[in-house]
């Protein structure tokens, strides 16, 4: 039987599958590394089911940050992979997020936990829901078809499992014209006649080289030694098309690489909610609302938070295959970690919610050099932690010049800086700053 994208609504199976992924790291941390947190109680049941039980957490940055996040995705693939759309499987993630609190943890209810794991899952399981998706959703066979299945499987697992207790795994999509094509035709691919195939474009670039991060107020030529390091940027649709469809464009960044403080150094995600098109002239504008999450951490700095933002696209056409794109967001940040220079209790980072906005703009030469200069910046108010409040700012600027059709060198500097302003402490203000150099592979993948 043919594949499909349109999955039927599966109620039971996706309950099923939510409570699945509650029980079993709770089986798995109880009975296998037997964390003392596991070890719940009718008591704490009770305890954590009433609504004045809830206690913000001191567990560690990664902990909270990506991991909390990383299992709202399963709860919110849970309904995804199982016909639901983005909404009403963002609202899984929730509800996985609240029975994980009150019934797998003898711990208090944490509202932080509660919001990454719900925000922050909901962003990362569609984004992960449409690039399995990307993977499997065509006519391929052999060992490519297969390869396809287990790296979906791996940024998927919920969807994977899904597609073997359907019977998909395996099975390549079988596209047919519409009727009235004529007797006798040939499948199609792409977007033609009853075919499910996903013909959004992904604009991938993977990295390779050089990096090296500059203690503060250090000078980054001269000061610190490089590590090397890897990322991956992907471009999933057009922020002009499909406007109304959550999700319809996302971008993702992921870097990785020689440092002292965690594997994974950078998770950015944009997707898009809903967008209006706008016409200034001759330029082609695009005004999205959209949903963020951003992880940072790195040997000299650490930052992550959920936002909502207001985003304006804007494309000038300079001559012949050259153009300059701008962009300018901002919008409120729902919850943010951001480091603390004075300990709270055992946390090395405060809680706040806050305002974020960025600008940008890249200069295109017919595709052979290129120019961008980006800034992002942000500011939050603690409502856990010291009593504080912090102005965040991040800047970059990069040059990549095309040394053959899908291969470029890229150079990168910028930095991080950070100043925070405490009611019982002395302010701190901090400079970070970067230097990347590499070798990038940028193919499409329609």
């Amino acid at each position: 039987m043919p594949d499909s994208v349109r999955v039927e609504r599966r109620w039971m199976r996706a309950s099923g599958e939510l409570l699945l992924a509650g029980v079993a790291p709770f089986l798995f941390d109880r009975y296998i590394t037997r964390q003392d947190y596991a070890r719940i109680s009718w008591q704490s049941v009770g305890h954590n089911l009433s609504p004045g039980s809830w206690e913000w957490d001191y567990d560690g940055f990664q902990t909270n940050q990506i991991g909390h996040p990383y299992h709202g995705s399963v709860f919110f693939n849970s309904f995804r992979s199982n016909g639901y759309g983005f909404w009403a499987s963002a609202g899984a993630a929730f509800a996985g997020s609240y029975l994980w609190e009150t019934f797998s943890e003898n711990q208090a209810p944490a509202p932080n936990d509660f919001i990454n794991t719900g925000f922050g899952g909901a962003i990362l399981g569609e984004t992960t829901h449409r690039l399995a998706g990307k993977l499997v959703n065509n006519n391929s066979r052999g060992l490519k078809r297969q390869a396809a299945e287990v790296l979906a499987f791996l940024i998927n697992p919920m969807n994977g499992f899904n597609r073997i207790v359907s019977g998909r795994w395996g099975k390549p999509v079988i596209c047919y014209p519409a009727a009235g094509s004529g007797p006798g035709a040939m499948p199609l691919g792409g977007n033609g006649g009853a075919c499910p195939f996903d013909p959004t474009p992904l604009r991938v670039e993977l990295d390779a080289g050089m990096r090296k991060y500059g203690a503060n107020g250090a000078h980054v030529f001269r000061d610190g030694r490089y590590g090397i390091y890897g990322r991956v940027r992907m471009n999933y649709g057009d922020p002009s098309t499909d406007r109304r469809t959550p999700f319809s464009n996302i971008s993702i960044a992921v870097e990785a690489g020689q440092d002292d403080s965690a594997a994974i150094n950078v998770v950015t995600v944009y997707g898009s909610l809903t967008g209006w098109a706008l016409r200034l002239g001759k330029s082609r504008q695009v005004l999205v609302l959209s949903a963020n999450y951003d992880y940072f951490h790195n040997a000299a700095f650490l930052y992550s938070g959920q936002s909502i933002r207001a985003n304006l696209f804007s494309h000038f056409v300079i001559g012949g295959k050259s153009g300059v794109d701008v962009s300018l967001g901002g919008g409120p940040v729902v919850l943010a970690a951001v480091p603390n220079s004075y300990l709270f209790h055992t946390r090395d980072y405060d809680y706040g919610p806050g305002l974020a906005y960025n600008a940008g703009g890249r200069l295109d030469l017919a595709g052979r050099l290129s120019y961008s200069l980006h800034y992002r910046g942000g500011w939050m108010k603690t409502i856990n932690g010291n009593g504080s409040h912090y102005f965040l700012h991040a800047a970059t600027n990069e040059v990549s010049v095309r040394i053959l059709p899908d291969c470029s060198l890229s150079g990168e500097l910028g930095y991080f800086a950070l100043r925070g302003e405490y009611a019982h402490f002395a302010a701190v203000s901090r400079v970070y700053p970067y230097l990347r150099v590499s070798l990038r592979f940028d193919p499409l993948f329609p």
